[in-house]
């Protein structure tokens, strides 16, 4: 199989696999929790979006690839969509909370869109090798953000439950 159509299979599988996860187990839970319980765990994960600045270490991904821009645009926005995560964490329960979270969730999609342009760009599908070990962010982690990135568009577009009701629980 060419590489460039292994790439684009690992990255369809990504989001496919989560996003039957996303549906069948994270949603159920979290869809007639109040809007801060329902973020806080959506949050927490985006914390852990600096593991994004390893595109920046040479030898965790090949020498050429961590001086390139599409390197700092990858590396410096998770770190900002962490940062942006975090702040919104923190203020869940303060009247700040909904402007955070949007804030958070479009710079942390846009961000994530931007890496699948800019990675596009520069061939990353026909040179895997410039990733290095960070071949699992694009196919495994990437993914997985999307979703949950959706997942908080879905919360913060809904009406907040005020009490988590049997009748609220179907309607959500």
């Amino acid at each position: 199989m060419p590489i460039p159509l292994i790439w684009g299979v690992s990255v369809v599988f990504g989001f496919l696999a989560w996003s039957v996860y996303a549906a069948r187990y994270v949603w159920p839970v979290i869809r007639t929790r109040q809007r801060a319980e329902a973020l806080r765990p959506i949050l927490v994960l985006h914390g852990f979006r600096y593991i994004g600045l390893a595109v920046l270490i040479p030898g965790v991904v090949s020498p050429e690839m961590s001086t390139t821009l599409f390197a700092r645009e990858v590396g410096y926005g998770d770190l900002i969509a962490a940062t942006l995560a975090l702040i919104a964490l923190a203020a869940l329960r303060t009247r700040w909370a909904a402007t955070l979270v949007w804030i958070f969730n479009i710079v942390g999609t846009a961000d994530l869109l931007n890496a699948f342009y800019q990675g596009n760009g520069i061939s990353l599908a026909n040179t895997p090798g410039l990733l290095g070990a960070t071949y699992f962010l694009p196919v495994f982690g990437v993914p997985l953000l999307l979703v949950t990135h959706v997942l908080a568009f879905r919360i913060l577009m809904r009406k907040d439950l005020a009490v988590s009701s049997p009748a609220a629980r179907r309607a959500a």
